[in-house]
């Protein structure tokens, strides 16, 4: 059945967060190709006076009837117009606010309708759920205002952050067919975060109970629902689908993989310029930093994402590059970048006159690990660890490692490139998750041509090994085997893989990065968006059977 509306809700509409943005900001193009100015998506309006580049406010003919006349709940405030991507969609921004006086009736309304647990609520859980309704009553609004009864309409809600708009489109709009996407359940996100073994024990797991013993009642208790209540519930990969089937005690209708849009990368002639300017930033910063003088033939290696220190990997990269720098088998120098965000306070005042200037001389900045300053330095987990690793960054020393804590956004202060332009010029990259749903960080690597390590934790690991079996670094991605119990095994494979990569030549080193950008080309959204059609189907029929 096709659409005639399509409604998307996420917290990461127009707001860049993390993955759910670039899921949502790649597939839309597609989606405008197929339902062109009949995808709507609705985010939070939260830059108040602020102007937000993501977003062009205009009075849009589709939306410009609706927005003056249509009757809409007291106090909810929207603005219209476009995403600022490719593709350009419609997008409704809510300003929900004015919603709190609703909250207690809304969660007692929750409670009775469907038995969601708001008491034990803490931390982001009110402000979600309030713009998760107001989006609903957006929704609402604009659904009777065209007519919706007569019209195949879609309500899609993005992780459980927006799980009680879907509820409150199920209890009051009972005509409108809703999808639930979870890109990672609460729970198994909470259950890895605690550092206790989710995999091997995964079966032994309830949800409800682990709610409890992990104070995450009240969020598991709007995503299990509307997992339950959804006419379509979708995950983003197989390895997810599982702990949903445990922790949820609902099996995903559809698995919908995390696709990418090809245009995202330079084309080849503007590749190499890039990837030039790239290396040239990246190693100037490395010299004025650490004092030492790399040159061009300077192996540039990268992991990246979000601060989860455990879940991706980042303790088990600073383990790998430890090995291999005390197994001294490199003969040409090496620079790794862990280019993930954190508690940052400014762009260090020290490296930015030394990279002003052109330093050229030999002694090394205090801290000659970090670009940036931190708040709390002292409690940061890769600072530690790379204490505790011996990462000294001697300028004789051929291995370094370099903590970048800043978002790449082109504002930084140091690089001052978006990450997309700085990852160009990397020559490999490791992402060594143990819990990844799915991992846009080493897709992005291989649809830029930069070889990847990662591991079958992961869903896009999960995903080559099925479409290739066979999985090495020269054939593009290298997926490892991890477990709750191989940590050490993984680190040494990792560092015996990389010392493997330093002794290519420039031709096997092209062969790898041509393979990963056609290994990559196989997850572009032209690919994958059949995941999202038949999500769609599913919905609108069962919906018309009810």
């Amino acid at each position: 059945m096709e659409p005639d509306y399509i409604f998307e809700t996420s917290w990461e509409v127009c707001n860049l967060v993390g993955g759910i943005y670039t899921v949502l900001s790649t597939k839309s193009k597609t989606l405008q190709k197929l339902y062109k100015d009949k995808i709507i998506f609705i985010g939070p309006d939260i830059w108040k006076d602020k102007e937000n580049p993501l977003f062009i406010e205009s009075e849009v003919t589709a939306l410009k009837q609706w927005k003056n006349k249509a009757a809409k709940p007291e106090g909810l405030c929207v603005r219209t117009g476009r995403w600022n991507i490719p593709g350009k969609p419609l997008v409704i921004l809510v300003d929900f606010q004015n919603m709190y006086v609703h909250k207690n009736e809304l969660y007692g309304h929750m409670w009775e309708w469907f038995g969601v647990d708001s008491l034990h609520a803490y931390g982001d859980y009110d402000e979600s759920c309030i713009f998760a309704y107001a989006a609903a009553r957006v929704i609402e609004s604009f659904y009777r205002f065209v007519g919706g009864e007569k019209k195949n309409v879609i309500a899609h809600f993005d992780e459980w952050t927006t799980g009680m708009g879907l509820l409150y489109i199920k209890h009051n709009l009972p005509g409108i067919a809703t999808v639930f996407t979870t890109h990672a359940t609460s729970i198994g996100r909470s259950i890895a975060g605690n550092n206790k073994p989710l995999y091997d024990y995964l079966p032994g797991y309830f949800g409800d109970q682990m709610a409890q013993e992990l104070n995450m009642e009240s969020k598991h208790s709007v995503e299990k629902r509307a997992a339950q209540q959804a006419d379509a519930f979708t995950t983003v990969s197989d390895i997810t689908a599982r702990e949903c089937t445990q922790l949820l005690s609902c099996t995903p209708d559809v698995v919908t993989p995390n696709g990418f849009e090809g245009n995202f990368v330079p084309s080849s002639d503007k590749y190499l310029e890039k990837r030039e300017t790239a290396r040239r930033k990246l190693l100037q910063t490395a010299a004025a930093l650490t004092g030492s003088h790399p040159d061009n033939g300077t192996l540039l290696i990268a992991t990246s994402g979000r601060y989860e220190y455990k879940n991706k990997g980042l303790d088990l990269f600073i383990d790998a590059i430890r090995r291999l720098k005390a197994r001294n088998k490199i003969e040409r120098e090496m620079i790794a970048f862990i280019l993930v965000p954190a508690y940052v306070n400014q762009a260090r005042e020290d490296l930015k006159k030394r990279i002003d200037s052109g330093y050229t001389g030999k002694k090394p900045l205090p801290e000659a690990i970090i670009t940036h300053t931190l708040h709390d330095i002292s409690f940061d987990r890769i600072v530690n660890h790379l204490h505790y690793a011996q990462i000294t960054n001697l300028p004789e020393e051929k291995i370094k490692v370099i903590f970048v804590p800043s978002y790449l956004k082109g504002n930084d202060g140091i690089f001052d490139l978006p990450y997309y332009d700085l990852l160009i010029g990397m020559d490999v990259t490791v992402f060594a998750s143990y819990y990844e749903p799915w991992g846009y960080t080493p897709l992005e690597s291989t649809a830029f041509g930069i070889p990847t390590i990662t591991t079958d934790l992961s869903g896009f690991g999960r995903w080559v090994q099925n479409v290739q079996p066979d999985t090495s670094l020269e054939k593009g991605v290298e997926v490892l085997h991890r477990t709750d119990s191989n940590f050490e095994e993984v680190a040494e494979k990792i560092a015996q893989q990389l010392e493997k990569f330093s002794h290519w030549d420039e031709k096997q080193r092209q062969a790898a990065s041509q393979a990963a950008s056609t290994l990559a080309k196989q997850a572009e959204w032209e690919n994958f968006i059949q995941y999202y059609l038949q999500a769609y189907d599913i919905a609108l029929n069962k919906n018309k059977k009810n």
